[in-house]
């Protein structure tokens, strides 16, 4: 069954997999194909949950961000 999603793979000189999804930007990696899309699966769910979730982002309590 195919999600509709567009999805790059790309084997690295190291032998590990980066997965990206096109849509979001969201990236991934494993040491394997199908770990690199578990991944990236977990990791555009999270995403989209954090975008989706309604409480605002804390203010920065980071003095040298204010000069």
């Amino acid at each position: 069954m195919s999600t509709g999603r567009e999805i790059r793979l790309i084997e690295e000189d190291d032998g590990w997999w980066s997965a990206i999804d096109e849509e979001t930007g969201v990236a991934s990696q494993g040491e394997t194909r199908e770990q690199a899309l578990e991944n990236l699966d977990e990791a555009v769910a999270l995403t989209e949950e954090a975008r989706d979730d309604d409480t605002s982002a804390p203010e920065p309590d980071a003095p040298w961000l204010n000069s």
